[in-house]
């Protein structure tokens, strides 16, 4: 597949044009979803529902609001989406395999529930390779989409920007090899990245009745999908001008969505069937399609039910409840198959509720699988019953209409609807720094002579943020730092500064110590001072009566959406600037 500069990105025609036609990408692990709009029309959004199949070929093959995040390699062409069938291998959940860090891609249940078909994504190609040319044809084609939806001449004159999502829990790894794809899928320099829970909740919160919010409500956001669900929580704090939220409570996240329904449901029929002498492959295929399409969204939870699933072919065997080419199971039965998954998506939702240490007013649940009405019973009875349990409208593509409208909000304000006016740190991050040293406190570490200041010290962590923290979206702020030499060691050309970060997986507090706990290393900041004289460098005397230099400097941090920028700051000069993760 040719991952050249898409013909849109070609047409445009710089930063300071009036009209932008804005596409969002909502990149899913098991399905996928495209959204546009025209900032000059920024009430007119549109999802696209058109996508080849693999018999058409063409724009019109298949009707659907997402599109299968799969990909199969025949040979020099590739397959993508529905154009994948359901016969042979494939692959499938690469997404995943941009952040092997997570815990969630190892859960239980993708463990005891593997996809016969899905080849694992470091198999013969990377997983990067994967998603870049995945990304590639999701961006051709929308662009034929555009080709019949918008007259020659808007698309010839219109610059166009591309809006991705991603998951808030990813590292900065993870969210980097995104941006890469895209780019190398020809979707742009100007790639504007949303966090996938907040682009959820965007949309979900805007479209709840305004007269049933009031200031200091609090909303858990379920964004249960194929692959994933994740959760984040919302607390009003504004409602004039626009809607105002900040967040609750940390994210987060696991491998427990609908697809694996269609999973245990393949191993009950395997078990179930398998040896009757008829069975084989298009048994299976019919089955699925059935349980996909009818009995996933039927089943209400009720025993008592029964549902019809063709197994065209088999021989009748009432025993096992098959006859005239009709497989008969109860409700017990499905139910037995939803049982081991909706318990996990309770588990998080009961988790994410208490986390916020509130009063929750509603648990909204978007994503596919958050529109089945099992899910939202069993959520619903497994919560207090002060707590409402909600399908927002247009639950499925929630997130990419969000990501569509914070995209839109960024290039005009006016067109904002909800503002995310803060946010809950994921993890503590800091620098190391000197402290002076406390017999009592610091009586099992190593201390050292700072000969400057005339006294013992020991290096412990200095944490500006702290795990839980609320953090303001765009706003920078600073923290000082200061670092000296002896004269006669010379000019030093250039003051670095280490970012570190803890998880804090199991809620211990921050580390005291670089060597204690889950401390990593998170990016370096350097300030290049070869450019400046030294007679320019202060200069003090220091208790030993020796000359040194003396640097004072800043750290300045501001927080977005899905990443955060440090940069070190010298004499109101920035002279290092990194992006790093989301916090």
């Amino acid at each position: 597949m040719d991952n050249t500069t898409s013909d849109l990105e070609k047409m445009d025609i710089g930063e300071g044009a009036d009209r932008k036609l804005l596409i969002a990408v909502d990149f899913g692990t098991t399905f996928s979803g495209v959204a546009w709009a025209q900032t000059r029309r920024p009430d007119v959004q549109t999802i696209i529902i058109q996508w080849p199949d693999s018999t058409s070929g063409g724009l019109e093959g298949i009707s659907s609001d997402k599109v299968p995040t799969e990909l199969r390699y025949e040979g020099s062409d590739i397959k993508w989406g529905f154009q994948v069938d359901d016969f042979g291998p494939r692959h499938q959940w690469f997404k995943l395999d941009l952040d092997p860090s997570q815990s969630r891609g190892v859960s239980d249940l993708s463990r005891q529930y593997p996809d016969q078909h899905a080849l694992p994504p470091g198999y013969n190609v990377s997983g990067e390779k994967l998603c870049t040319d995945y990304l590639t044809a999701l961006r051709k084609h929308t662009e034929e989409v555009l080709k019949h939806k918008l007259p020659q001449s808007i698309l010839k004159s219109t610059p166009v920007e591309y809006i991705i999502t991603v998951p808030a829990v990813w590292s900065d790894v993870a969210q980097a090899k995104t941006r890469s794809c895209a780019e190398d899928a020809g979707m742009g320099k100007q790639l504007m990245i949303i966090s996938e829970p907040e682009a959820a909740a965007i949309y979900a919160l805007h479209a709840m009745d305004p007269h049933s919010i009031k200031i200091g409500d609090t909303f858990v956001l379920c964004d249960a999908g194929g692959g994933t669900v994740d959760l984040i929580s919302y607390t009003v704090s504004a409602l004039k001008p626009i809607l105002q939220v900040e967040e609750a409570a940390t994210g987060t996240g696991r491998l427990c969505g609908s697809t694996f329904l269609n999973r245990i449901f393949n191993k009950f029929l395997v078990d179930k069937l398998g040896l009757n002498e008829e069975w084989d492959e298009e048994v299976v295929e019919d089955a699925m399609k059935r349980f996909e399409l009818v009995t996933k969204k039927a089943f209400r939870g009720s025993t008592s039910e029964e549902f019809v699933i063709p197994v065209p072919g088999l021989a009748d065997d009432p025993a096992q409840g098959v006859r005239r080419g009709k497989f008969r199971m109860t409700g017990a039965e499905v139910k037995q198959i939803f049982e081991p998954v909706v318990q996990e998506v309770v588990t998080l939702v009961r988790g994410q509720i208490a986390a916020t240490n509130k009063s929750v007013k509603a648990v909204l649940l978007v994503g596919g699988f958050g529109q089945n009405a099992y899910l939202r019973e069993t959520i619903r009875a497994s919560v207090d019953p002060s707590i409402e349990v909600m399908q927002p409208p247009n639950g499925w593509t929630a997130v990419v209409r969000g990501a569509l409208m914070k995209g839109l909000s960024v290039m005009e304000p006016t067109t904002a609807r909800v503002k995310v006016a803060s946010r809950s740190a994921r993890k503590h991050y800091g620098t190391e720094r000197m402290t002076k040293y406390d017999a009592v406190k610091h009586s099992k570490r190593p201390n050292y002579w700072d000969a400057y200041d005339g006294e013992y010290k020991v290096n412990d962590m200095d944490w500006f943020i702290k795990k839980g923290d609320p953090v303001t979206e765009e706003k920078s702020f600073k923290r000082q730092y200061h670092k000296v030499w002896p004269v006669a060691e010379g000019h030093n050309k250039a003051v670095s500064q280490d970012l570190l970060m803890s998880e804090d997986r199991d809620s211990l507090g921050a580390p005291t110590y670089k060597d204690s706990g889950d401390v990593r290393y998170l990016a370096r900041l350097t300030a290049d001072l070869s450019c400046i004289p030294a007679n320019d460098l202060a200069q003090k005397t220091g208790k030993d009566g020796r000359q040194y230099y003396s640097v004072h400097y800043d750290i300045e941090m501001t927080y977005y959406s899905a990443h955060t920028k440090y940069a070190m700051v010298y004499k109101n000069v920035k002279y290092d600037s990194v992006t790093v993760e989301y916090v």
